[in-house]
């Protein structure tokens, strides 16, 4: 009797295995690297202002330190996505987290201009491939139905790292009154991460022990499909990833990603510093008001994956949808952006802000979305790694500039005003150029 009612038990423990996919579970491995991801860049910025007062840096100098780590950045996210296409995302990205957590914690060990100017370039490295290898994870792991969920959420939680690395670096810098101490306990942490990840991680479903035969099954019967199409390419089969770089569609992706970048890394680097300096905020009062900007950026992220799937299942058109959002949301957020500058309040100015990240993390998905909807697996990350490339050489040239023009001219208006005029140069681009056709319907 006792032998027959452990037999049932483990029959039920397996039945719900099998009906609870695993790629949830990858999903929320994903999600945490990128929370974490995001948690180690924001640090740089809200530790800004005690490094520029402790080293006697000027404001072309912190930008410089903050351009620099995308110099090392920019080209991992190309080499990071080629590297996926080669040898999966797995071997990649477990690589990349140990990387960059190391130069993490190796920023508390800065001594100087030029130290840390070496140390974030190296950090750059490591952080360079998580976006190409996210989408390239989640387009191994979940159906295109739900494509703009899954990118959406992973995608989204590098806005929740900001929310939690702002607090948690401000607290423990007023805490222990050392701007080291945060960036050692997130080394730490993402060294402990790293070990987890590569546990847990598989490339795809037929790899996965614990993966179900119906999620298996589906990815297989979702790849005969594109097959039955002609979208389905194998690496032997599939044109060079020159050849799909080329298209109209992506290299306009890639530009206004560009200009969605401008924004997302002058509000980064710039930001709380903007906060103390311009307005006077105290670093413990930056914990909090930095962080509602990144919440409401969560939460725009998330919303924009579920948004255009919901349009693209109504429309049967993915790639237009996601066009669409683009179109829309990165408009708005260069209307707002160069408004932040011509307002008298704290409360206005992080209202402002807030709106924008909202309305620009309402695309973030989009650009990656547009192009797993129409590029072939086999060529997914290094198409991907190169419009994130295009994207992040932003990062080098931004937070320099911003220090430039504080330097040089004291003026934030004009800081605003020109992450303004690039983001809507993008909208411009997309606009004329970005019509695709997906690959999949």
């Amino acid at each position: 009797m006792t032998q027959e009612l452990d037999a049932k038990v483990a029959s039920g423990v397996r039945e719900g295995r099998r009906r609870i996919p695993i790629r949830w579970m990858i999903l929320g491995i994903t999600s945490l690297l990128l929370v974490l991801n995001y948690a180690d860049r924001a640090a740089l910025g809200v530790a800004g202002s005690t490094i520029i007062q402790e080293f006697g840096l000027t404001k072309t100098e912190f930008g410089l330190i903050s351009s620099i780590f995308f110099v090392g950045y920019a080209p991992f996210c190309f080499i990071g996505g080629w590297l996926s296409d080669k040898y999966g995302p797995r071997v990649v990205m477990g690589a990349a987290v140990g990387w960059w957590s190391l130069f993490t914690a190796l920023t508390a060990a800065g001594t100087g201009y030029i130290t840390f100017l070496i140390i974030r370039f190296f950090f750059g490295f490591g952080e360079g491939p998580q976006g190409a290898v996210t989408v390239k994870t989640m387009r191994n792991w979940f159906p295109q139905r739900q494509m703009g969920a899954a990118v959406g959420i992973s995608q989204g939680s590098t806005p929740l790292g900001g929310a939690i690395g702002t607090p948690l670096v401000a607290g423990l810098i007023a805490f222990s009154g050392d701007w080291r101490t945060p960036f050692l306990v997130l080394g730490v942490l993402g060294l402990i991460m790293t070990v987890g990840y590569w546990v847990l991680m598989r490339d795809g479903p037929d790899q996965h022990p614990w993966a179900t035969a119906e999620e298996r099954e589906e990815m297989r019967a979702q790849a005969a499909a594109i097959g039955a199409t002609g979208a389905s390419e194998t690496a032997a089969t599939a044109h060079s990833i020159w050849y799909y770089i080329g298209r109209p569609h992506v290299l306009s992706t890639a530009f206004a990603f560009f200009g969605y970048a401008w924004v997302l890394y002058t509000f980064l680097s710039w930001f709380p510093v903007y906060l103390v300096d311009a307005r006077g905020v105290h670093i413990k009062d930056v914990a909090v008001v930095g962080t509602l900007p990144w919440l409401l950026g969560m939460v725009g992220f998330m919303l924009g994956g579920f948004l255009t799937d919901w349009i693209a299942a109504k429309t049967g058109k993915p790639a237009a949808a996601r066009r669409g959002v683009i179109i829309v949301g990165l408009f708005f957020t260069a209307v707002l952006m160069g408004c932040i500058g011509l307002v008298t309040s704290v409360t206005a100015a992080v209202a402002l802000m807030s709106a924008v990240v909202f309305l620009l993390y309402l695309t973030g998905s989009q650009y990656f979305l547009m192009i797993s909807d129409t590029i072939p697996a086999v060529r997914l990350g290094g198409v991907m790694g190169f419009v994130h490339f295009i994207a992040n050489t932003s990062g080098i040239f931004a937070p320099l500039t911003v220090g430039i023009i504080i330097d040089q001219t004291k003026s934030w208006v004009l800081t605003f005003g020109v992450s303004a005029a690039i983001a809507l140069l993008g909208v411009v681009v997309i606009a004329i150029w970005g019509r695709a056709r997906a690959l999949t319907a």
